[in-house]
């Protein structure tokens, strides 16, 4: 193990390293995994904030095994050694064993079986111990690092009331969050946004009528096509935005492991980072869901805000603050990722699919495309106002793109350096 240390390099040089040109892309262990890692955590029922945290916390020790094991890129954080030879497979299944196991322990049947079935496959002997043996080595010291961010922290919220008057007794989820040991931010409120619009503001009596007609549960403005984009981004976790990094990773010409690896422990980390700065700032300016102000319209000295006394989203209001928009920020972080492999227009690779609604498709020409929907989504949804979803977007470009411009240096590693 050795002391964390941050790498500074171009914008261009990690594109280049990140884009390449050779035959055809392919799935590997790594996207394999990572697919199962991400199944087993959604079916884990954790919170969705939870499950980006989990998915990030699996992906950096699968690139710090696999760093250790190739040495094409040097590892986040820890030097893991590994022994010449080491099985690549094995060190893989054994990191998501090892980090999936401490983090969604309800599914260890699951988990096991993946395990079981991947490791079977590989002819018994050093090479196959040695890989088992790199990739606990890289999920234990994860664990024990991420077992101090600050993730476990209490819930002290405070909810606002007077003396004896009733509030609904649900807190509102992780809102220590925003707390957080970031993975490459420098702090939590490092791309704070400005606070939301005061409510006689031009901007936020627009949104305000806005999503009053088009975000109702009974909306007679929201056209059926509306409708399903808002019911197919309903869904959150780590079911969603993976499937497409993924595809991108199995589809873009040149890719190996060591690649996949570093390009899912970037991502990671930058959607994980991307909602740490959202929680701070969402409890930093506590801001009403439409819900709570269109049945209190009448309270912002706001004439043009008509209160609403029976207004209903079409979905559930998710249980933290409004402002900024997560799932629009874990869409920024997407968009920047994807542009950094493929450019801004990839529409073949840039396809997802829902829990929320089985069975259905959504593809885009442009990952700007991409981010237009999810923002337009939780305004049909009734959940988020449309100022809300573009400062969430635009957190999560800014996150990325510090991630992947500062730090996670791709820069080839030789095995003299690694011992």
């Amino acid at each position: 193990m050795r002391a964390h240390h941050r790498f500074l390099i171009p914008w261009a040089v990690l594109c280049f390293a990140l884009v390449i040109s050779a035959p055809p892309g392919r799935a590997d262990v790594v996207t394999d995994w990572n697919q199962k890692a991400a199944d087993i955590i959604s079916g884990g029922m954790i919170p969705p904030g939870v499950q980006v945290r989990a998915m990030a916390i699996v992906q950096v020790s699968v690139h710090e095994a696999v760093s250790a094991i190739t040495h094409k890129f040097a590892p986040y954080r820890f030097k893991i050694g590994a022994a010449p030879g080491a099985s690549l497979e094995a060190a893989v299944a054994a990191a998501n064993r090892k980090t999936l196991g401490e983090l969604v322990p309800s599914q260890q049947p699951a988990i096991e079986a993946a395990y079981n079935a991947a490791i079977s496959g590989l002819p018994d002997g050093a090479a196959k111990a040695n890989g088992i043996s790199v990739g606990e080595k890289a999920a234990a010291a994860l664990i024990a690092y991420s077992s101090e961010d600050g993730a476990m922290a209490p819930n002290t919220y405070r909810p606002q009331t007077a003396p004896g008057v009733y509030v609904p007794t649900a807190f509102p989820a992780t809102p220590q969050w925003g707390q957080r040991r970031p993975w490459v931010l420098l702090h939590p409120d490092q791309f704070r946004p400005g606070p939301p619009p005061r409510l006689t503001d031009e901007t936020y009596t627009r949104d305000y009528n806005e999503i009053r007609l088009l975000g109702r549960k009974n909306s007679t403005t929201r056209t059926q096509d509306q409708t399903n984009v808002a019911l197919f981004w309903e869904a959150a976790g780590s079911a969603m935005f993976w499937p497409i990094v993924r595809s991108v990773a199995a589809g873009t010409a040149g890719r190996d492991a060591s690649d996949n690896a570093l390009l899912f422990a970037a991502y990671g980390m930058a959607e994980d980072d991307a909602i740490i700065a959202i929680w701070d700032a969402k409890y930093a300016y506590n801001f009403w869901r439409p819900l709570t102000a269109i049945r209190n319209g009448d309270m912002g000295n706001n004439p043009a805000t008509e209160r609403d006394a029976g207004w209903m989203p079409l979905i559930d209001t998710p249980p933290h603050p409004e402002y900024p928009c997560a799932h629009c920020a874990a869409a920024g972080v997407t968009a920047a990722v994807l542009e950094a492999v493929i450019g801004g227009d990839a529409s073949p690779l840039l396809a997802q699919s829902s829990p929320s609604t089985p069975g259905v498709i959504h593809r885009w020409a442009r990952t700007g495309d991409l981010v237009d929907e999810v923002r337009m989504a939780r305004i049909y949804d009734g959940v988020h106002f449309r100022n809300s979803t573009q400062v969430g977007a635009a957190l999560g470009q800014k996150v990325a793109d510090w991630v992947l411009s500062s730090f996670l240096k791709p820069a080839l590693v030789t095995q003299s350096n690694q011992q």
